[in-house]
């Protein structure tokens, strides 16, 4: 199966970049979408070996600061069963899981944002989800030639 290619965003008060770096093995499970159309592809398209952008919204500037891989498939978030958690949700139960959640590990934070400003004026990315107006979904596809035109603008910005 082809490797696919993500953006997700989190705002970064609520997780970061900074916070995944944290983590041990700098890996850590994305919980909280609850959006149906993000949980479809977290449960049936991204998959172990897909790499993402990771993007920071409702930040100064919004933009993507990272790049990472799934390393474990989507499974049910258990976030959703917890009262206590911050997105809980009383209908989903271990025989009802309506939410999933993947693994991601860091494999690059960038010394600088590709700023969504830049995103949008770069050639070749007019198409890309994140930069068409009212797409707001936390979860997006990127096209392998949206990818490699990232990649190209993030080669100065890799911190190794």
């Amino acid at each position: 199966m082809p490797k696919k290619y993500w953006l997700f965003k989190s705002e970064p008060s609520s997780f970061s970049i900074d916070d995944l770096q944290k983590m041990p093995q700098q890996t850590e499970h994305w919980d909280g979408v609850r959006n149906y159309q993000a949980r479809n592809l977290l449960r049936d398209e991204i998959k172990n070996g897909d790499e993402l952008f990771f993007h920071h919204s409702s930040a100064k500037p919004t933009g993507i600061v990272g790049i990472c891989e799934i390393v474990k498939s989507g499974y049910p978030d258990f976030t959703a069963m917890d009262p206590n958690s911050d997105h809980p949700d009383p209908k989903m139960s271990e025989d009802n899981p309506i939410w999933f959640m993947v693994d991601v590990r860091l494999k690059h934070k960038f010394s600088d944002t590709i700023s969504l400003q830049t995103l949008k004026v770069t050639p070749g990315l007019e198409d890309m989800m994140v930069n068409r107006r009212g797409a707001r979904l936390s979860i997006q596809p990127v096209k392998p030639e949206e990818w490699n035109i990232v990649m190209k603008l993030a080669r100065s910005l890799i911190l190794k």
